[in-house]
């Protein structure tokens, strides 16, 4: 880091939406970005994708690396009743590395749509989110309600 630099200094360059369980952020910021990138900007990042599927009774999550399309699955199937988180690191360490992507290619937009329980506690996708502030790349996240003080 530069002499004399802080962390906010950058700050006006991030974005984030808080929104609660009843909006769907996922769709508003998977449309928002593949229409950028329909129109030529360069957009990088992550957004995610839940849906009913393979993690038991709840959603499938997964997200989407802008820059090349792939499709990563960041939850494991724990099988029915269970308590344990379904946070896939591997999944998780795919999408990093689709965010620092971004970052090292110097895209016109990062979208980090992954602000949840695991970034509350300081850990997940948040220092790729603070990498990109860092690089002084504007930043566009979702955040939700409950994790607002976070």
């Amino acid at each position: 880091m530069p002499d004399g630099f802080t962390y906010t200094d950058n700050l006006m360059n991030l974005a984030a939406i808080i929104y609660r369980p009843e909006d769907d952020l996922d769709s508003l910021l998977a449309s928002f970005a593949m229409e950028l990138l329909d129109q030529g900007r360069r957009v990088g990042g992550i957004v995610q994708n839940n849906r009913k599927g393979i993690c038991g009774p709840v959603k499938l999550m997964e997200v989407m690396d802008l820059g090349t399309g792939r499709i990563i699955p960041i939850c494991q199937n724990l099988g029915p009743g269970a308590v344990s988180c379904r946070l896939d690191t591997g999944g998780l360490a795919d999408a990093s590395l689709a965010v620092r992507n971004a970052v090292a290619q110097q895209v016109e937009l990062v979208v980090i749509n992954k602000f949840g329980k695991t970034e509350a506690e300081g850990r997940g996708l948040r220092g790729e989110l603070a990498m990109a502030v860092e690089a002084g790349l504007p930043v566009l996240t979702g955040v939700p309600w409950r994790f607002y003080n976070a």
